[in-house]
């Protein structure tokens, strides 16, 4: 602070914007400019090894937080427990990505040519190294993911033979966890690799395993709602999402566009969710990445996860059924009212953590406002975003009435033609593997023990407590 003459009693609002943004510059630019991610890695993890060594020592009997026994009943909701490199949620500021907002993630981040939403593989960069990408670091890697995205044939045979009538999210499951058989972390540690080398072995499988999933999500895609037809090769001169987008069939410099922001912003939401938090779980056993990710997945598949943006969508639609396409405020506020007292929830409002609009609802409803604006679905959403939340604080129960991610991707996917609403829980898996494979090699380099806390019973917790 000193270098600008600023005393900490003179730092006002103005000068603290400026100097939070000057952060993020000089940030950017102190990145090391290499186009090898897993050398410029290999940089970070000794002093990152080291600045933790000292503050486990110093530090580590520090308490951070206190336990209740409604917190241990409650889903351990709100205990601090983990430890999450890659993102923080904020409740006020939600997910900030290595330290870097949503909105300073869609300004700093490369874009593709001609395009204005980041590309996931800079946020990937960013994620794994803390560092924001250049142009050059970010083709290198859609390059390198292209080139690492071929299946084995016993992964293609076994997708092309699943009935169609299964899931897409067991089918993805299934598929991730038989892609095992090209784990070169598992080949590794029977051969003894040393524990100091686990991390690196973890990334080789953690860059396999993401240039793999679009593959495996495209070919589930083709083979249960386009009638089998072929995903054709990936081109290692397009970028992650665009060759994704090429393999569901989809020719839309729009839709791709989505897709890149999609992938994005829906990456990572620190490490206590299901999905992260089981990754971190089974790979603290030392499963592998892809059994790990597999895990993820399963419960990425849950009602109360990943499946909430499908929910979202078909309230919507019900609501258009029962009203029309264009209803008064008055009726949708009726049907609001309706939802709660028959004993439902309204789906896509509320989160956990977060005590405001999810940053990432607002950067696709910024989308939706630039390609979309006159979509009747989207008005809808638009319309319900006004209603529900007053209506929520009036019912007196509800913390955060605030809209969450899952109320608007549905929307925008409907929009560009894709319908099937089983299939979006999978766009989702696609995008998490970007932030638990970040965080597993992390997981590995720090040398993170096995997960293993300790449980009571209620007998024993009651007399620990009223001495009952």
């Amino acid at each position: 602070m000193s270098l600008f003459r600023i005393t900490t009693s003179r730092i006002t609002e103005s000068h603290q914007k400026v100097l939070s943004s000057l952060s993020v510059v000089l940030r950017a630019i102190s990145a090391d400019s290499s186009t090898d991610l897993k050398a410029v890695l290999s940089k970070k993890v000794p002093a990152e090894q080291e600045r933790i060594k000292a503050f486990r020592k110093n530090y580590g009997a520090s308490k951070v937080g206190e336990v209740t026994v409604e917190m241990m009943y409650g889903g351990m909701r709100g205990i601090k427990g983990l430890v999450c490199e890659t993102s923080v949620l904020d409740p006020d500021e939600g997910i900030r990505f290595r330290g870097y907002s949503i909105p300073e993630c869609q300004k700093l981040l490369p874009k593709a040519p001609g395009g204005e939403e980041p590309l996931p593989e800079g946020l990937f960069w960013l994620l794994i190294t803390g560092d924001v990408p250049n142009e050059a670091q970010v083709k290198a890697l859609s390059k390198e993911w292209a080139n690492r995205a071929s299946l084995p044939s016993h992964v293609v045979t076994m997708l092309n033979n699943f009935p169609s009538n299964l899931h897409p999210m067991s089918q993805f499951s299934c598929a991730v966890t038989a892609l095992n058989s090209e784990s070169k972390f598992a080949k590794a540690y029977s051969a003894g690799v040393h524990k100091s080398k686990y991390w690196e072995v973890v990334y080789e499988d953690a860059m396999d395993l993401i240039a793999k999933v679009p593959v495996v999500a495209a070919t589930i895609y083709r083979n249960t709602f386009r009638d089998g037809k072929g995903i054709g090769a990936v081109d290692p001169t397009k970028d992650w999402s665009a060759n994704y987008t090429q393999m569901l069939g989809y020719d839309s410099p729009e839709f791709t566009e989505l897709m890149r922001l999609y992938l994005t912003i829906h990456s990572d939401h620190e490490g206590g969710n299901v999905s992260a938090h089981a990754v971190h779980l089974v790979g603290s056993a030392l499963s592998d990445p892809y059994l790990s990710f597999a895990a993820g997945l399963n419960g990425l598949a849950g009602p109360l996860h990943g499946l909430a943006n499908q929910e979202v969508l078909q309230f919507l639609k019900k609501m258009q059924a029962a009203l029309g396409e264009a209803p008064s405020d008055d009726k949708v506020k009726e049907f609001i009212w309706q939802t709660l007292k028959s004993g439902q929830v309204v789906p896509g409002f509320g989160h956990a953590v977060l005590r405001k609009t999810d940053p990432r609802y607002t950067c696709q409803r910024e989308f939706a406002l630039k390609h979309l604006p006159n979509d009747p679905l989207f008005k809808l959403v638009g319309q319900v975003y006004r209603i529900v939340p007053p209506v929520l604080l009036e019912t007196g129960k509800v913390k955060n009435p605030w809209p969450n991610v899952d109320a608007h991707s549905g929307t925008l996917l409907q929009y560009y033609g894709m319908t099937e609403m089983n299939y979006y829980t999978v766009l989702f898996g696609v995008s998490r593997a970007l932030g638990v494979m970040a965080g597993l090699v992390w997981d590995r380099a720090l040398g993170f023990p096995i997960e293993r806390p300790k449980s009571l019973s209620t007998d024993l917790l009651m007399k620990q407590v009223a001495g009952k």
